[in-house]
């Protein structure tokens, strides 16, 4: 049990408990996740991290109901995931921007306000509001295309904390972008969870990105995907760039690093 779980305060929203996920295949089963134990409170940012083909995804996947578990237990908020989803309990962000570019930024953002048929001046408000947050006021009228790959990465960002998500799940979504964007965007988001709090469950490939950005980093091994470490970060929860030069950072990266060597002997 973490420090944080041994708080008397402490709420989960995210629980796993024994997960397997196996996918049929006509030679060999492929053994994707393997016994996966898990527990994300409330407010914290949860960084899955380990190489390619390890089960990040998927289980990023599994969490937003998106992906079935072969056996074992998952509760997203005290429900199931597929409960969580249908009470639109999170937003989830995909490695691609996945916009419409045939509509302009404020019409993406609105989109899944409006197939909750809520008012469309609400709606317009809360598009408009999302944008801000997000760095994107004075380009509602632009459309996709027009816009830079951090741009479109940012505007999906909007649309997925449009409806107040409690949980944000975010599939590495700044992993194509070049490393000066992703550091500002990562800040830029740090900020944002600064200020609303949300539980975020962040999946990447980027050492530094995970101890910039995470209160938890969850470590795993090559397939069949497991959990190797949960390292509890040390870092304050507010954070700027100058931290990366910091001792504090420097160590609790090298912890990962070890920790990513050790899960794949």
């Amino acid at each position: 049990m973490s420090e944080a779980e041994a708080n008397p305060h402490f709420r989960p929203v995210v629980k796993t408990k024994a997960l397997n996920v196996i996918y049929p295949a006509a030679d060999q089963p492929v053994h994707a996740l393997s016994n996966i134990d898990l527990v994300i409170g409330k407010g914290e940012f949860v960084s899955l991290i380990g190489p390619s083909g390890c089960g990040k995804t998927t289980l990023l996947r599994v969490i937003a109901d998106l992906e079935p578990i072969t056996s074992g237990t998952v509760f997203v908020n005290e429900m199931s995931p597929s409960e969580a989803r249908q009470a639109r309990a999170y937003g989830y962000v995909f490695q691609a921007p996945t916009l419409l570019m045939w509509r302009t930024v404020l019409e993406n953002v609105m989109l899944p306000l409006i197939i909750q048929r809520r008012p469309v001046q609400e709606v317009q408000q809360i598009a408009k509001e999302q944008l801000a947050k997000v760095g994107l006021q004075g380009f509602e009228d632009k459309y996709p295309w027009q816009l830079s790959g951090g741009m479109q990465q940012r505007v999906s960002i909007a649309r997925a904390l449009g409806f107040e998500p409690k949980i944000l799940m975010m599939d590495e979504p700044f992993g194509a972008l070049d490393e000066i964007t992703r550091n500002h965007l990562n800040q830029q988001l740090q900020e944002l969870w600064l200020e609303q709090q949300r539980t975020v469950v962040f999946v990447t490939h980027s050492i530094s990105e995970a101890v910039y950005l995470s209160t938890k980093i969850v470590v795993m091994s090559p397939r069949p995907g497991r959990i190797v470490d949960i390292i509890d970060s040390p870092l304050p929860r507010e954070r700027s760039a100058a931290l990366r030069d910091s001792e504090a950072f420097i160590q609790l990266a090298q912890q990962v690093r070890d920790a990513l060597k050790d899960g794949a002997l």
